[in-house]
């Protein structure tokens, strides 16, 4: 129970009287007569306060939200008092989150309820509660004001930014450069599933042609061929201390998790089996599978990832994913590697693509990339600039190096990530590396 600023100006003008009355003793009744006033209006407001029923709340919102997106939610308070209440109502949401219209002042009619709307933005991934419901009373005289805190407790879950994963599969579709998208994409090489036989056409390889139809349709007959189908598609993640850097408000490993969404997506689609690793201080496996509920799988084995500590050792996470793959996949690996890993690199890539098509997508930070660009005022700027230059000079020899071992190799930044991943990945299955 705490007294409001009306009351302290009541007592402001009590103190006044008083002052006044030690040079004109003509006013001593005036200031007693107030003072008792006031004592009785005070007291009775504050027991009346005391007695008021506490308002109950409903929380609605979201089980899941998404990263980075702003959503709706909603608290419906209703008021068991039979007098007119105004109050102060703030949400306990997890500190991590962006708000906008907290706190919010209501006016509750006699046993009546309001609906109040306010908008949030989670800024991390993972599992966060919404603890309760701070509410402040206030007295019907404004006197005073009494605080409670409602326990109404609530998990959510905050996963990478659905909307916009949505968004690049359906732009990745529509894409001319990217072919026929994500349908099944009609071939003429031999590379692929068999499709069908149809009449030939000019421009159809000669070995396309099926001899046998033809000479029985007394026609030339060509095969058809298309992408192959329920192929592997398995990320290797790096969660090592290496993928905390920040950039423009999300870390490599958010940017990570949304390429890796974004093609996973794109690879159900083309009837491909999805799977995940991590290693780095966090050892999760998810196993290749097919269809959408794979990818939900895949969604909930992957969304809370965090970055850790901990030094990665891609030697010891590419022997671990080779004794529990069986088939020929697609690996993705996702990292930003310096130069004490480069021996690591190359022996991992040695050890997959013994039997796999191995994928490196290296981040670089964008700090690094924007100081090459500025200007050169002093030794000291001169200095960072050549020690730059000869940062980015020996990760394009690294990853020479590595396309030199077979490896396919993307340098780029975390931004530039999804978009480049799910082109390449698509290149892939028109050429039919798998």
């Amino acid at each position: 129970m705490r007294p409001t600023p009306v009351l302290s100006w009541l007592f402001v003008g009590w103190t006044l009287i008083a002052l006044v009355a030690l040079w004109w003793p003509g006013a001593g009744p005036l200031w007693w007569g107030y003072g008792g006033l006031l004592a009785v209006i005070v007291l009775g407001d504050v027991l009346a306060l005391w007695r008021t029923p506490v308002p109950q709340v409903e929380r609605t919102l979201p089980g899941t939200l998404s990263q980075g997106e702003w959503c709706t939610v909603a608290l419906l308070v209703r008021s068991p008092a039979r007098r007119r209440l105004r109050l102060l109502v703030h949400d306990q949401h997890p500190a991590a989150f962006e708000v906008a219209g907290l706190p919010a002042s209501l006016l509750l009619s006699p046993l009546g309820e309001a609906r109040l709307d306010y908008r949030l933005r989670p800024g991390r991934r993972g599992d966060f509660v919404f603890t309760g419901v701070d509410l402040a009373l206030y007295s019907s005289l404004a006197l005073w004001r009494r605080r409670r805190r409602l326990v109404l407790s609530e998990r959510v879950r905050v996963v990478p930014a659905l909307a916009a994963l949505r968004r690049g599969i359906a732009l990745a579709a529509q894409d001319a450069r990217l072919g026929a998208g994500v349908h099944p994409h009609q071939r003429r090489g031999s590379d692929g599933d068999f499709h069908q036989l149809r009449d030939y056409r000019a421009g159809d390889l000669l070995r396309q042609i099926d001899w046998k139809a033809s000479a029985r349709a007394q026609r030339p007959i060509s095969r058809e061929y298309r992408e192959s189908r329920d192929q592997q598609l398995v990320f290797l993640l790096d969660c090592g201390r290496h993928m905390r850097h920040l950039g423009d408000g999300l870390g490599h490993l958010d940017a990570a998790l949304a390429a890796l969404l974004l093609v996973s997506g794109l690879a159900v689609r083309q009837g491909d089996a999805v799977g995940l690793m991590s290693y780095g201080g966090t050892s999760r496996w998810c196993p290749p599978r097919q269809g959408q509920p794979a990818l939900r799988r895949l969604l909930d084995d992957c969304y809370d990832l965090q970055p850790t500590l901990e030094a990665a050792d891609p030697l010891l996470a590419a022997a671990t994913l080779q004794q529990r793959l069986r088939r020929r996949a697609l690996v993705v690996l996702i990292t930003c590697g310096r130069d004490e890993d480069q021996e690591g690199l190359e022996q991992a890539a040695r050890l997959l693509g013994r039997d796999h098509l191995l994928l490196l997508a290296d981040l670089r930070e964008r700090s690094l990339d924007g100081a090459l660009n500025l200007p050169l005022r002093d030794l000291s700027d001169a200095l960072r600039f050549h020690a730059l230059r000869d940062w980015r000079e020996r990760r394009r020899v690294r990853c020479a190096r590595l396309r030199r071992r077979g490896v396919l190799v993307l340098d780029l930044l975390p931004g530039q990530l999804p978009a480049a991943l799910a082109d390449r990945y698509l290149a892939i299955k028109r050429a039919g590396m798998l």
